[in-house]
């Protein structure tokens, strides 16, 4: 579950400007809500944009945030009148909850109701609900059990059972691989688009900044000997939302010691939570065609089709579009794309209004 993308070079001084930048680029507010006891809830953090039209719930991927989708909410809402609501899942960027470690399907899918319910009462509008990687087989479970009535849509973006579970084989050994700190949030994003994890610049810029945490070096050793300790694992990958700077570190920690107090490390170890990696996408297919909604799957290749959706998509039971080689990271490296995509599905089904005519060609497979 990894990420390549189209480049969107900005400039600095004649290199490229690695820089982060604030989520107000993208989105109108940012919230916490808190679910449960006022005195000892747990705090979702979601970001909102739009005021009218269907709400899409946007659910982001592992080890990343919501931030994941700024560059995709600013590209679909010139499209068509919508609402938009990204939240952070549990024990991703700035969502704090106390069972930090339960990270099964029916769990993160109440999440999802219960921040909806928090935030909308028992009136929400129309939902059409949106999932990338984990986030899409989140989607699907919160659909297929219905705990949200006034759902209207369900949209899957590279989530298949099939080569979902055949890369959960390579994951542990892509968390290893990874960067343990960074110096700076700067080094982050320029890691992260160096190493393909996500090539489109503007979007690494904002969507880091909701993967990483600022921590004392002192901290962050002590987090990865207890991890090391833990099981022989590295300090996996995570996602954070405040800190807007931050430099990418590779292996040399002592670099991080001279340089200075702080360092910054994932906010989530998605080692941990290994045990349910195999629950996230396991029936997930059937789940998703059984859904009786308008539903679309959007995906980075056509050799990630499983043979449960190829025979679905044979018999017209969802709408399916393939995007150009982009990697796992979809609606970042090609948030233009996955918002012309997602806005013919809202328009075709007549969930949404078009805000303008964009002229794009989509050609869906039914």
């Amino acid at each position: 579950m990894l990420e390549e993308s189209f480049d969107t070079e900005q400039e600095f001084g004649g290199k490229p400007d690695y820089s982060p930048v604030s989520w107000r680029e993208y989105f109108d507010q940012m919230e916490d809500v808190r679910v449960g006891p006022a005195d000892d809830g747990d705090v979702y953090r979601i970001y909102k944009a739009g005021h009218d039209g269907p709400l899409l719930v946007l659910l982001h991927g592992g080890g990343h945030s919501a931030l994941s989708w700024a560059v995709f909410t600013t590209a679909i809402a010139s499209r068509v009148t919508c609402r938009v609501l990204a939240m952070d899942l549990r024990g991703h960027g700035g969502t704090l909850v106390r069972q930090s470690d339960d990270y099964s399907t029916h769990t993160m899918s109440s999440d999802v109701a219960n921040v909806i319910g928090a935030c909308y009462g028992q009136t929400p509008p129309p939902i059409v609900l949106i999932g990338h990687g984990v986030g899409g087989a989140i989607a699907v479970h919160t659909a297929s059990n219905m705990l949200l009535p006034s759902t209207v849509g369900l949209v899957a973006i590279d989530v298949v059972e099939g080569s979902a579970t055949e890369a959960l084989h390579s994951m542990q050994t892509f968390l290893k691989g990874r960067p343990k700190s960074f110096k700076s949030m700067d080094h982050a994003i320029e890691w992260s688009v160096g190493s393909g994890q996500i090539t489109n610049l503007e979007s690494a810029r904002v969507s880091m900044v909701g993967q990483i945490k600022r921590c004392g070096v002192e901290e962050a050793e002590a987090m990865e000997k207890a991890s090391l300790v833990e099981k022989a694992g590295p300090v996996s990958d995570e996602v954070v939302e405040h800190n807007e700077e931050s430099h990418h570190q590779s292996d040399e920690k002592e670099n991080a010691t001279s340089e200075g107090q702080v360092v910054y490390v994932w906010r989530i170890d998605l080692s941990k939570s290994e045990k349910y990696w195999d629950g996230w996408f396991r029936g997930t297919s059937n789940l998703f065609l059984a859904c009786n909604l308008p539903k679309l799957l959007l995906l980075a290749g056509i050799d990630r089709l499983d043979r449960n959706l190829t025979i679905g998509q044979m018999q017209g039971r969802f709408m399916m579009q393939v995007l150009p080689p982009c990697g796992h990271a979809v609606q970042e490296n090609r948030p233009e794309k996955v918002a012309d995509a997602v806005a013919a599905f809202l328009l075709r089904h007549k969930f949404a209004e078009a805000r303008r005519e964009t002229g794009s060609s989509n050609s869906f497979t039914q």
